[in-house]
């Protein structure tokens, strides 16, 4: 199984360059049939195919029967790719089915190698790595980060002009880091660039591009979208980053964000995404401010839609949330239950195959997408693409991600007030009584510490035409101060009992220094861990790290370079680095703070595992990150709603978090602080 699914992996390598090129730190190269050369390179595939010598691993490649590609190649090679375009999704979605459909990893590898000298580069990239996902002859393998492959997609392109100077002049030896500034899509005179470090976060970025890839919208094998919850956690894992963001503005002194919800007046900020596109040759187009969304007409693209469909998507999925049952394509009815509601209205939202009747409701939330994102050229008269929102891997740059996802969740946030509200017997662990939560680590008792680090990437996987060898990019991001959490805890019951924890943080004052009212407070709600944990009877004291946390994936999964992978594919410990790339970044645990201390409010809850528990052997499975992104091919690991106990409005007598707390509950003032210097990644004090 290793050396050809090793194989695989060479086609992430210079992604742009063909396949007959060396590949790989061995410099490999595949030997390919005279017919799968593409017309221009036919009348030279001997010379091609010998030019590298003996030297040069060989790959040789069978000659298969082709499957009909005719669907995939429609998208022009040198074009951007868009997984919220209706028609690119369609083409993604026969390539999958083609890469799944093949019988063998031998087979993959033939028709991988006629696809990449053909294919739209991006497309491939994203339809190979959701195939090595879920084929299970290849899910132990490594996909490389996307940052590696494409990283364009993530800095600034004055990176690559750097580099491309440096590897001429250095062809061999170590190189110097080319180190890119933090703040250079826009000047401190724009209050949206004091979030930028968030927005444009690469590990942020990193992190909405594998969801995505983790859960995709086509495929003829229904099993690999309709994965368990996925609807809901489609709903909760954005609900999160909005939370996030308002607390990371709060922060900046700026106001929570302001949702998008009248698609006819303009949209009041601009983004300048300063990126350069290497497939497309071409910069990304701005928006600029005051700009609004306009009826679509690009035939380029197969897309023609109106505003007013957006509308009629919107009302038609308010109206079910009204009434509480959605329309199902034979015109009945299917009422939305408290337990499923959520899911069935996600998949709604997030328009997929799984979605319960896609011509009635539409594809709201992808379609809002690409609308805004070609805001700037909806006829195509100026032959542009589409702007970063049009981009799983680029969308998270600019702030009307956050408004239109804003309007989102606050669609969404109708369902949850109608459902009815958690009583006692829910929120409650009888004999179980949760006595105090605090914070131990470098920042002091109660303190959170944050500062800025600096980081490094290896650039030479996606470094096209270029010189071979090492290309550093050096980038600053937010980093905290690891910390453990203290929680004490009485068991009453007399005899042993498990727990479930669980842990959120939010901020305490609105953004005129008063206090936050619960209903406020429980959407800005941030899920920092949750853990299960035996308690004896008695007193318990509870320790947890943060570098456990259920929500994040460590740096070195973030920024994993393949080098650094564990094991041989297939092996126990390489199957837990695959699908382990999805995860909120550990370095964005924590929100920015300030440099006098943030105030900020600690919530701890301990619920019944037994209540809680789902059955399932999780032998082999990576969940370490499951509140955001499940845990692969098995069920979501936990039986409430996601973000309980703050997923729903709670009585109309609790007016503030106090009033909410049970025995099994504890809260703890606590403040952030950050400090404005930078240190190098793996310096810690």
């Amino acid at each position: 199984m290793t050396d050809s699914n090793k194989t695989l992996l060479l086609f992430f390598d210079r992604p742009t360059e063909p396949c007959f090129m060396q590949k790989g730190e061995a410099g490999s190269t595949f030997q390919l049939p005279d017919n799968f050369y593409p017309d221009k390179y036919k009348s030279l595939s001997t010379t091609l195919a010998n030019r590298f010598g003996s030297d040069s691993p060989s790959i040789p490649i069978t000659d298969i029967v082709l499957p009909n590609l005719q669907l995939p190649m429609e998208l022009p090679y040198n074009e951007q790719f868009s997984l919220f375009v209706p028609k690119h999704r369609q083409m993604a979605g026969k390539l999958i089915d083609i890469f799944m459909g093949m019988r063998n990893v031998q087979e993959l590898i033939s028709v991988c190698s006629y696809c990449q000298l053909r294919i739209n580069p991006y497309m491939f990239n994203y339809c190979l790595s959701v195939a090595i996902l879920h084929r299970p002859d290849t899910k132990g393998l490594d996909i490389p980060t996307f940052a590696e492959t494409f990283p364009d997609k993530f800095m600034d392109p004055k990176v690559f002009r750097r580099a491309r100077e440096i590897s001429n002049v250095v062809t061999s030896g170590v190189r110097m880091p080319i180190t890119i500034p933090l703040n250079y899509t826009a000047s401190e005179s724009e209050p949206e660039q004091r979030v930028a470090y968030f927005r444009e976060d690469m590990g942020i970025n990193l992190h909405h591009w594998h969801w995505h890839l983790v859960y995709p919208f086509e495929a003829a094998d229904r099993a690999i979208v309709n994965k368990d919850r996925r609807g809901e956690l489609f709903y909760y894992m954005h609900q999160q980053i909005i939370a996030r963001y308002n607390a990371e503005r709060l922060c900046n002194n700026l106001n929570r964000v302001k949702r998008f919800n009248n698609f006819r007046e303009p949209i009041e900020e601009g983004y300048f995404p300063k990126l350069d596109s290497q497939v497309a040759s071409r910069s990304w187009p701005p928006r600029f401010a005051g700009s609004t969304i306009r009826d679509l007409d690009r035939p380029v693209d197969q897309i023609r839609s109106d505003v007013s469909e957006l509308e009629t998507w919107r009302d038609r999925f308010i109206q079910a949330i009204e009434d509480n049952a959605i329309i199902l394509p034979n015109g009945r009815s299917m009422q939305l239950d408290e337990a499923t509601g959520i899911d069935v209205l996600g998949n709604l939202m997030e328009s997929s195959v799984i979605s319960r009747n896609r011509p009635y409701y539409g594809d709201l939330h992808n379609m809002g997408h690409v609308f805004i994102s070609y805001s700037h050229d909806p006829d195509h008269r100026n032959l542009e693409q589409f702007g970063v929102m049009g981009d799983s891997a680029t969308a998270m740059r600019d702030p009307i991600f956050y408004r239109w996802h804003s309007y989102i969740d606050d669609i969404f946030n109708l369902h949850k007030s109608k459902l009815p509200t958690y009583g006692e017997d829910r929120l409650d662990f009888p004999g179980i009584r949760l006595s105090s939560v605090s914070v131990e680590g470098a920042g002091g008792t109660n303190a959170f510490a944050t500062q800025w680090e600096q980081s490094t990437v290896e650039l030479s996987r996606g470094m096209d035409f270029t010189p071979r060898g090492s290309v550093l990019a050096r980038f600053t991001h937010l980093q905290h101060e690891e910390f453990n959490y203290v929680i004490e805890v009485n068991n009453t019951t007399g005899s042993s009992a498990m727990g479930t924890f669980r842990i959120f943080i939010a901020p305490t004052l609105d953004e005129n220094g008063s206090p936050l009212p619960f209903e406020d407070q429980r959407r800005l709600m941030i899920e920092l861990d949750k853990f299960s944990q035996p308690l004896n009877p008695g007193t318990n004291t509870v320790r947890r790290r943060s570098l456990d946390s259920s929500v994040t994936i460590p740096y070195e999964r973030t920024f994993r370079s393949q080098a650094d992978r564990p094991g041989d594919p297939g092996s126990a410990e390489a199957a837990q680095f695959d699908f382990c790339g999805c995860g909120w970044p550990h370095h964005m645990l924590i929100p920015k703070g300030t440099p006098e201390g943030y105030p900020m409010v600690l919530f701890a809850m301990v619920t019944n595992w037994d209540e809680d528990r789902i059955e399932q052997d999780l032998v082999g499975t990576c969940n370490d990150a499951a509140s955001y992104c499940g845990i692969r091919d098995r069920r979501y690991p936990d039986r409430r709603a996601m973000g309980f106990p703050f997923d729903r409005p709670a009585d109309p007598s609790v007016t503030s978090l106090h009033d909410f707390l049970k025995p099994n509950m504890a809260v703890r003032d606590c403040t952030i602080r950050f400090t404005d210097a930078t240190r190098i990644h793996g310096q810690r004090g």
